[in-house]
């Protein structure tokens, strides 16, 4: 029971792993020179050139990964290079039903052995700048970037643009490391490498700046305008001079909206909104699934093959990310609803089962094919009730395809200008900025998370977005605490304790057994009012010893009656905020500090002053680095 006096359960931290070694990684280390370094962290400019050469490298990385991705379609089902695999209306032979079993397998041995090599669990850019002030191993990148070429390659229902971010911000995390930068730096440029990379996969860099802001930097920040800006107009040309990215819709021709056009479209992303959820609830399921099974971790992406090898020979556009797939949507004679509606519950279960197995990869294009279907549905099922109410059939799509990646990626500014950037369609972008605020709110409110976040929770962190609170975490009580106080014995004799302790000499003294072990502690101010008639402290510790108050302090008395806060203490590891909470919770002024749970050893003092005022400077500097107001460039 004492326990929950010590650690309430609801303030639990949550179980992390310990960051991954990050320079650890011999090969990978650099030593740049002390110039190189002084003048980055001295000119902002020089952030802004890093900015620039993250989104270049990003956009290089971004065509690599999508080649390697494509030859392995082209090798594995004998499609041509500039062609999609999704595209497919059938597998040219059976047997190619198997390569997501053999692809799975891969994936789950080389996982195993990965696992068994690196202890700690990979970080992604939005766990990274959250708890974690930017820091992510360019080696693990590197990993997760060749497991996600493995999976979509051979198949999985899962996208690349999960590498493309993984990969870009994690060499802009190692660039930023060897050049030192400050936590603000760093996890601006490590915004800037997933700016870079998706500006590159659209070729769309007001869509890679926002995705920036609003996923992995969790904030529009002015101070962050100009490198991330930099990054993703660097991805974007980097992209047009490889010949990657680009139009995957095609050109929309304009079409004026009504008002019941405005007012359907706003019930398609509300639809939209609904069906994202669930998609991510079916993920969850799926993994709850194989993690309760028998099978071995080893084989649960083989497993996870065989379903979409079946599938496949259903409609091979459940298949890898859907980019050729979700270009049909456009075609002149779209597929009958009937199925449609058969390739979205197809394509959503071979989505969440491919996640759910273990196959690496995210749900960003996934998620706008699903939401292209949807459009398409929406539109078939209004023009079966109602031909006159039916929005144009493109427009739905488009509206369809941001709506879901609202739902599930997040990003509602990132999604209405990927929807300008594709189309050059300005009043439809002023309908979707409408549609995305709307889902964005709904999802928020029904269900809290995005998809990246709600994975984060399951594993057991608290964050909904990635702004920076690994500082707090970073905050605690063993580097707040003070351990030069004042301990006694318990039994301390009143009189002995007044003569070392006399008024103003300190405010709380900490009292520990005769085995060295925390007992309680003892304000001065109560042992110096004991020889006072009839004040309140002296009648409750009366009432404690049996109901008498005395009009002084007895000769053999001791402190024992003065002790307060008995069973309640902080431990060094507990964060700020724990701190606080637990200040508030025993209405006490200062608490203080063991060893362990276990071992009660008095270590420190800590008062709820200290606390505040420390908490209220962080806050202060996080909101200064935020803005850029404390950018002076110092070194």
């Amino acid at each position: 029971m004492w326990f929950a006096l010590v650690l309430p359960p609801e303030v639990l931290p949550p179980l992390m792993p310990a960051p991954a070694p990050i320079f650890s990684e011999k090969v990978l280390r650099i030593d740049v020179p002390a110039i190189l370094r002084g003048i980055v962290r001295r000119h902002e400019l020089g952030l802004i050139l890093l900015g620039l050469i993250t989104g270049q490298i990003a956009g290089i990385f971004v065509a690599g990964i999508f080649f390697l991705a494509g030859q392995m379609h082209k090798l594995l089902f004998g499609i041509a290079l500039e062609s999609h695999l999704s595209s497919l209306s059938v597998l040219s032979h059976p047997l190619q039903a198997l390569v997501p079993v053999v692809g799975g397998l891969v994936v789950g041995v080389t996982g195993h052995f990965i696992q068994t090599w690196r202890n700690d669990r990979p970080i992604d850019p939005i766990e990274a700048n959250a708890l974690r002030g930017g820091t992510m191993s360019l080696l693990d990148s590197l990993l997760i970037t060749g497991q996600t070429i493995l999976s979509n390659g051979s198949g999985a229902s899962v996208g690349l643009e999960a590498s493309y971010t993984q990969l870009g911000s994690g060499f802009a995390s190692w660039l930023g490391q060897a050049f030192r930068l400050r936590r603000a730096d760093l996890r601006t440029l490590v915004a800037c490498g997933s700016a870079g990379a998706i500006a590159a996969a659209f070729e769309a860099p007001l869509t890679g700046s926002f995705y920036a802001f609003e996923l992995i930097l969790g904030s529009y920040t002015p101070f962050g305008l100009a490198p991330i800006g930099a990054a993703a107009v660097g991805g974007a040309l980097t992209a047009r001079a490889l010949g990657t990215g680009g139009d995957f819709i095609g050109h929309i021709p304009a079409v004026a909206l009504s008002n019941s056009d405005m007012a359907l479209l706003l019930l398609l992303g509300m639809i939209c909104g609904l069906f994202g959820i669930g998609v991510m609830r079916a993920v969850t399921t799926a993994e709850a699934l194989f993690r309760n099974s028998r099978i071995p971790i080893i084989l649960r992406p083989a497993v996870g093959g065989v379903v979409l090898g079946a599938f496949a020979l259903i409609t091979p556009h459940v298949l890898a990310s859907g980019h050729g797939a979700l270009s049909d949507l456009f075609d002149e004679e779209a597929p009958a609803i009937g199925f449609l509606f058969g390739v979205l519950l197809l394509k959503a279960t071979a989505s969440a089962i491919s996640i759910g197995s273990g196959f690496r990869g995210g749900l960003f294009f996934a998620s706008l094919y699903l939401g292209g279907i949807l459009g398409r549905i929406f539109v078939g099922v209004t023009a079966w009730a109602n031909p006159t109410l039916a929005p144009d059939a493109w427009l739905a799509t488009i509206v369809g395809m941001a709506a879901m990646a609202v739902a599930i990626i997040g990003g509602p500014m990132t999604m209405t200008f990927l929807a300008l950037e594709t189309t050059g369609d300005l009043p439809l972008s002023i309908e979707m900025l409408a549609v995305a605020a709307i889902v964005s709110v709904m999802v928020r409110r029904m269900f809290g998370y995005s998809f990246a976040t709600w994975r984060l929770h399951l594993r057991g962190e608290s964050i909904r977005s990635a702004q920076d609170i690994g500082w707090m975490r970073d905050l605690t009580v063993g580097k707040l605490m003070r351990s030069d106080t004042a301990i006694v014995r318990s039994d301390l004799p009143l009189a002995r304790f007044k003569r070392e302790f006399p008024l103003g000499s300190a405010q709380w003294v900490i009292a520990a057994d005769t085995q060295g072990h925390y007992a309680g502690m003892v304000a001065v101010t109560d042992a110096w009012l004991t020889e006072f008639q009839n004040n309140p402290v002296q009648e409750d510790f009366g009432r404690e010893k049996g109901g008498k108050s005395d009009t002084g302090a007895p000769k053999d008395a001791t402190i024992t009656p003065l002790l307060r806060q008995k069973m309640c203490v902080l431990l060094p590891e507990m964060n700020v905020k724990m701190a606080a909470q637990m200040f508030e919770r025993s209405e006490s002024e200062a608490l203080a500090v063991v060893a362990d749970v276990k071992d009660w050893r008095i270590i420190g003092l800590l008062t709820e002053s200290q606390v505040l005022r420390r908490y209220t400077q962080e806050l202060d500097k996080a909101r200064r680095d935020l803005s850029g107001e404390t950018w002076s460039g110092e070194g």
